[in-house]
């Protein structure tokens, strides 16, 4: 009977702790969940790239005094390019600005049957260009779109062959400027790394040039109009950090 009534009295004791300890035990604290980061490109910084693609230069050719005066046609020279170029960048929230330059071989030649002079064709070729320009771009995220726009030179080559392929008449190598716009859209594909689509249009104007034969007599003088276009595929490679965090 002792025995009975002392486990008894355990119990009753035990159970009259159980509550005293659970309340003894503290609450879990509640952690808030870490805030996301969200990586943003960075547009900002000196950047080098290469670039290559396809250009084709509108040619007018027109006979002015002392000769006979009047149109003798256009043609279309038209060629691979390849070169490379070279800018900064800054980023002020969405928008971008920057300035570039860019030099690019050429292989750019078209001829055409002077209307003029049908025994004579005009031959015009281009062998390189330059772009100085300034840029402005939207930017979401790691894809840009800009707008350029600047100057523009060319060196140029004009030849005047008999229709059977003899050289009848030749201008000094000229170095031509004008204006440039352009348009292109670039994506950020890996840290650092970008590539792009670019087109751009080259006003070169009018100039008079006079043609000289072989043996350095005077030949004649035209008027020529030329207009390039321009379509390339560009790598870029930017120095510095290629995001920022955006909490």
């Amino acid at each position: 009977m002792k025995k009975v009534l002392l486990v008894t009295a355990s119990l009753i004791a035990l159970g009259a702790a159980a509550p005293a300890v659970a309340a003894d035990l503290a609450a879990r604290p509640y952690t808030k969940a870490p805030a996301m980061i969200a990586a943003v490109y960075d547009w900002s910084g000196f950047y080098v790239g290469a670039n290559g693609g396809w250009g084709s230069s509108h040619n007018s050719w027109d006979s002015v005094p002392p000769f006979l005066v009047g149109g003798e046609g256009s043609h279309d020279a038209t060629g691979g390019v390849a070169g490379g170029q070279v800018g900064y960048r800054w980023q002020s929230g969405t928008w971008v600005f920057g300035v570039e330059a860019q030099g690019d071989w050429a292989d750019l030649k078209g001829s055409n049957t002077s209307l003029l002079f049908p025994g004579f064709v005009n031959t015009s070729k281009i062998d390189a260009f330059g772009l100085f320009t300034g840029q402005v771009g939207y930017a979401a995220n790691n894809v840009l779109f800009y707008l350029k726009g600047g100057a523009a030179v060319t060196a140029d080559r004009y030849r005047i062959n008999t229709t059977g392929g003899a050289l009848s008449a030749t201008t000094s190598d000229d170095t031509r400027w004008g204006g440039v716009v352009g348009v292109g859209l670039e994506y950020g594909f890996a840290p650092n790394w970008s590539a792009a689509i670019e087109y751009d249009h080259l006003f070169m104007q009018d100039r008079t040039y006079s043609f000289t034969t072989p043996a350095g007599a005077f030949f004649g003088a035209d008027r020529i109009r030329q207009d390039v276009d321009l379509v390339t595929v560009r790598v870029n490679y930017k120095f510095g950090g290629p995001i920022i965090a955006k909490y």
